[in-house]
């Protein structure tokens, strides 16, 4: 059979920089899905825009890359735009930042229509809602005229899904589209993608880091790093019989089991108590009084010191809410939340005595970064919740010991954050959380973006601060296989409530909540690898 996409010995490189791919090569089948992995910086996601013809202007590309009969890399920005969405579709990692926030879901599958068979309004609209429908949007549940801050994260990710499949595309091309998304979410999603690629006959470019992902919906696994194609062959055999040393390595580190001490019962440190929180909602009509949602419904919870708790469940669970009102973020409706025996809110607002207590670690340090600093700034910034802070040769001591912890040099101090890699980020954002020497340290969703091998260094990180500091850490993730590796106790959340709680090992090998199976089912898992 004919490939539908063929590419021959591509390479792109910029200018006074080592080439970015070298020389790769790769052809997909009608209906094929091909899954493309590797750690970050590897050179999928500069593959996916080859293809598209989306480089920087500056990009020298060589080799070809061919679409049945097109020779992309011969045609011109007007021609290429009428393939792009046409016969070359593009699902992106955030669906946040691929939608426009000031237009419905609607008009953003409808304009993919009009442009490119210039169909008229209404007509484009139908056919929006029949290809929203097909995805699992129905116009009687998701109506055309919501905005993307409407929706969850699964429900926009489908959007992104509808605009790119929306013409049949031949070539639909999907860059770390579950990345962000809970288990249940991303296994929908997933077979989603499958579906689709099988009854329209398109070929499937799966672009992820994970290989626990594509394991089960992958007929073939190419295997990429520093710019180059190490390995390539059908998902059973590539499992069965890993050939190169890195796609072996990649598989020890996705199933990576980080080595927890055991700790003594300690007394309790943090206490949860009946705790409610509320989110008014907009009013129904001028003279109505405001109504208020409830996202944290009477939840109970208590970690003790030196213990290493999960928070599993997923997107909308309440989560995120509850770890506001723990940090003193947000306000709790009813209920009491301690630190020691010391309330985290006094008179309404966080109590200072408590907040310096305990710190976060985000899932995007990036984002949570200012990029005009040094680093010696960054992580010197819970200094001010000290009422004495170090000053001088105290300071810069306390900021060399703190990087030096989380595995960084102290020379590090006079760096910018770009300067860094995205797991050397993380680990300047926990340095940052560990300066002020914490009782509590909440990672929300901190291993989510990282690719597996930096995930497990991450991981065994923490294991090491939690044996080195005592470290007392709740954990909040949709990665099971993460929250298993790093937790002795987890937490299940469900609509606002803790639906099921226990040591870590009896929560996954004996799951007593029907809510938990379901979450444990859907979670990826890799094939068992040969010794």
């Amino acid at each position: 059979m004919k490939p539908l996409l063929q590419i021959q010995n591509l390479t792109v490189s910029f200018p006074a920089q080592a080439p970015v791919l070298k020389g790769i090569s790769l052809d997909i089948a009608p209906g094929e899905i091909l899954a493309l992995t590797g750690e970050s910086g590897s050179g999928k996601s500069m593959t996916a825009l080859a293809v598209m013809g989306l480089l920087p202007d500056r990009a020298t590309v060589t080799g070809k890359i061919t679409l049945g009969d097109t020779v992309l890399s011969e045609q011109t920005e007007k021609q290429l735009c009428q393939i792009r969405g046409q016969h070359v579709g593009l699902i992106f990692q955030e669906p946040m930042t691929a939608l426009n926030p000031l237009q419905t879901i609607g008009q953003q599958v409808a304009e993919t229509l009009r442009v490119h068979e210039n169909l008229p309004r209404r007509m484009a609209e139908i056919r929006a809602a029949d290809v929203l429908t097909r995805v699992g949007l129905p116009p009687d549940r998701v109506p055309l005229g919501r905005y993307p801050h409407e929706l969850s994260g699964g429900q926009r990710q489908r959007v992104v899904i509808a605009m790119a499949v929306a013409l049949r595309p031949k070539l639909l091309i999907a860059d770390e589209p579950t990345t962000a998304l809970d288990v249940t979410t991303q296994a929908q999603i997933l077979d989603l993608l499958v579906e689709l690629t099988r009854e329209f006959g398109m070929g499937l470019l799966m672009i992820t880091h994970d290989l626990a992902v594509v394991a089960q919906m992958a007929d073939r696994i190419a295997v990429m790093r520093h710019g180059e194609i190490l390995e390539t062959a059908p998902t059973a055999q590539l499992f069965a019989q890993t050939r190169h040393p890195y796609t072996r390595a990649l598989l020890t580190a996705a199933g990576h089991q980080a080595d927890l001490h055991d700790i003594p019962d300690q007394a309790p440190l943090l206490r949860v108590e009946n705790v409610s929180c509320d989110y008014p909602m907009p009013r129904p009509h001028p003279f109505a009084p405001k109504p208020k949602f409830r996202a944290v419904k009477d939840v109970s919870l208590t970690i003790n010191k030196g213990e290493r708790v999960g928070l599993v469940g997923e997107s909308g669970c309440g989560k995120s809410t509850l770890t506001r009102a723990i940090l003193g973020l947000t306000p709790v409706a009813q209920g009491r939340i301690t630190l020691e025996g010391a309330p985290v809110f006094t008179h309404g607002h966080a109590n200072p005595q408590t907040r310096r207590k305990i710190q976060v670690v985000f899932q995007d340090p990036y984002s949570s970064f200012n990029p005009r600093h040094r680093v010696s700034r960054l992580i010197s910034e819970p200094f001010h919740l000290l009422p004495d802070p170090p000053r001088g040769a105290q300071r810069d001591q306390a900021i060399a010991e703190a990087l030096t912890a989380v595995g960084l040099m102290p020379s590090d101090a006079d760096k910018y954050i770009h300067a860094f890699s995205g797991g050397q980020r993380q680990r300047i954002a926990i340095a940052r959380a560990l300066i002020i020497r914490p009782e509590l340290i909440v990672f929300d969703e901190a291993v989510s973006a990282l690719d597996v091998q930096v995930r497990a260094q991450i991981l065994d990180l923490m294991a090491d601060l939690s044996r080195s500091y005592g470290l007392t850490y709740l954990f909040i993730s949709h990665d099971l296989s993460v929250v298993r590796s790093i937790t002795d106790r987890v937490l299940v959340m469900r609509a606002g409530e803790i639906v099921e709680h226990g040591p870590t090992e009896q929560i996954f090998d004996a799951p007593q909540h029907g809510y938990t199976r379901s979450l444990i089912n859907a979670a990826p898992t890799l094939p068992e690898i040969p010794a």
